[in-house]
């Protein structure tokens, strides 16, 4: 965004986490940026407010903004048919539409009376990259297997993920010592002892063209990994209390986007007590195995996430729903 010169009034940084225990910590930063776009708002006319994903954050924006008459974009539908739906009045009420990228998400929404729009995913608007020459640009070996880990962006999703993703790497590297390890890192990410897995760190998108495998963390990367053709397996646990709350209010069976969007399941997935070091290895392994039966049914899968996620085009789809409310 500041790259679009867009003026920045802050960043999230240090701010991100997932689920509630994890997010306690993070309330008084966020009550005083809040208070602060309050100010903004009031400060001089608006035309539009176009507030993007970071829905729990982002619906206190909306009610600021509605208060003084900016209609509101919200950018990626908060996540209403998994948890949490008893929230959709008080969400009509102060945001004026919905763009969203899921392709089920549309029909949900406008059920329950709320104007929504299905752009497509962004994601789309990212030409795919060349395995070959990632690898090449990379300095990867010809012929070696590579194995891509994604454990997340987030702090609290690295201290849960890394350490068992690092020793399930390891793990696969005992009965392959050729195997290749990268880690997907966007920011500058710490990652201990991975020098003890002979892995190394690059942008996601690169690790996620690379990788013949890949063991992921729950989210927006699962799509890039179908979307990159790279069979992966998802795993994701939290605080126990978060956990525990989150069973008793999430209303969908499964957690990862493609198993999602295909409405069946063809990406393993592993939660909570289930994210253990053999658990991970046995399943990467299969996966490694490009003529495995569950490696060959991801590949096959992969097109028809691509074709449900719509077309490209998203952001300008958004851009236009924008300068539509602003008129």
């Amino acid at each position: 965004m500041a790259a679009g010169g867009v003026e920045l009034m802050g960043t999230l940084r240090g701010l991100e986490a997932m689920g509630l225990v994890e997010a306690a910590g993070t309330i008084p930063a966020h009550v005083a940026l809040l208070r602060a776009i309050a100010r903004e708002l009031r400060s001089r006319p608006y035309g539009v407010a176009v507030l993007v994903d970071y829905p729990g954050f982002h619906r206190r924006v909306a009610a600021a903004a509605h208060r003084v008459g900016v209609p509101v974009l919200q950018y990626v539908a908060p996540q209403f048919w998994a948890w949490g739906a008893w929230r959709l009045p008080g969400y009509r009420r102060v945001v004026t539409h919905t763009a969203a990228i899921l392709p089920f998400e549309q029909p949900f929404f406008r059920a329950h009376r709320v104007p929504t729009t299905f752009v497509g995913h962004p994601l789309l608007d990212t030409p795919q990259a060349d395995r070959g020459g990632v690898r090449h640009r990379l300095g990867m070996p010809d012929g070696v297997p590579i194995l891509g880990l994604f454990p997340g962006s987030r702090g609290s999703e690295r201290a849960s993920l890394w350490r068992v993703m690092r020793d399930a790497a390891r793990w696969l590297r005992e009965d392959r010592p050729a195997l290749q390890v990268l880690v997907a890192a966007d920011t500058a990410a710490t990652f201990p002892d991975i020098e003890s897995i002979g892995g190394r760190t690059a942008p996601a998108a690169d690790v996620a063209a690379a990788a013949d495998a890949a063991i992921a963390k729950s989210g927006t990367t699962t799509l890039q990994l179908a979307l990159a053709g790279t069979p992966h397996l998802l795993a994701y646990r939290m605080h126990p209390l978060t956990w525990a709350v989150a069973r008793r209010l999430v209303r969908v069976r499964r957690v990862g986007l493609v198993n999602l969007v295909l409405d069946r399941d063809v990406v393993p997935e592993y939660l909570q007590e289930g994210v253990t070091v053999p658990a991970l290895a046995a399943a990467a392994a299969r996966l490694l195995d490009p003529e495995s039966v569950p490696a060959r049914a991801q590949r096959q899968a992969f097109p028809e996430v691509a074709a449900r996620l719509g077309t490209s085009g998203a952001s300008a789809r958004v851009a236009e729903l924008a300068l539509g409310l602003a008129a």
